[in-house]
């Protein structure tokens, strides 16, 4: 294992842990099992890749290929993103579980800076036919897609070359006033990014 291929896992494992923040919030408010299930396969997968990467760490140290002083940077990374994962996990365990969240709770996640949206996309709406990185729906807007259902399929951590069809259903965040824009867009109802 390289230096390189180290930090690829750590920046992955990063990746991911931060995905599953925001699905385990969205599953919250939206009260979506299926999102909450996805999530644990997620923290399965961190799980993985945590104990990968100290294994080829270690080993590279043995071999003299990687400075101690770096594979335990690497490997405090890697353990930050892997309890960020747990405590996601613990997040979307409310929904599995069928807990009520309390009001109070489902409040304070709305009246943050940072909002979480659904929404469905219409035929008439600019956002068909085209990809995430050609509506710089992010840059433009300020929100976000983090995943995606289309029909049954869902899609977790969409890229720019991600295609929205009419019906896919878009979650989201961003500011509050992102979150009306993208709504518009996704209706159909304006028709300027």
């Amino acid at each position: 294992m390289k230096k390189d291929k180290a930090e690829s896992l750590v920046f992955e494992i990063k990746d991911k842990s931060e995905l599953m923040i925001d699905l385990a919030y969205s599953s919250l408010i939206y009260d979506n099992r299926i999102i909450a299930e996805e999530v644990y396969d997620l923290e399965n997968l961190i799980d993985e890749l945590y104990q990968d990467l100290q294994r080829e760490t270690l080993e590279e140290v043995k071999n003299r290929k990687l400075l101690v002083d770096d594979a335990l940077t690497l490997m405090k990374l890697a353990q930050a993103g892997e309890q960020i994962a747990d405590a996601a996990q613990e997040i979307a365990d409310v929904v599995l579980r069928d807990v009520e969240l309390h009001p109070v709770l489902k409040d304070s996640i709305r009246e943050s800076d940072i909002v979480f949206t659904r929404v469905q996309v219409d035929e008439k709406s600019i956002l068909c036919g085209k990809t995430l990185g050609e509506l710089k729906l992010a840059s433009e807007t300020g929100m976000m897609v983090i995943a995606m259902r289309h029909g049954n399929r869902w899609l977790y951590g969409p890229t720019g070359k991600t295609r929205i069809d009419p019906g896919d259903v878009l979650f989201a965040r961003g500011p509050e006033d992102g979150e009306k824009h993208l709504i518009e867009l996704a209706r159909g109802e304006t028709r300027e990014i």
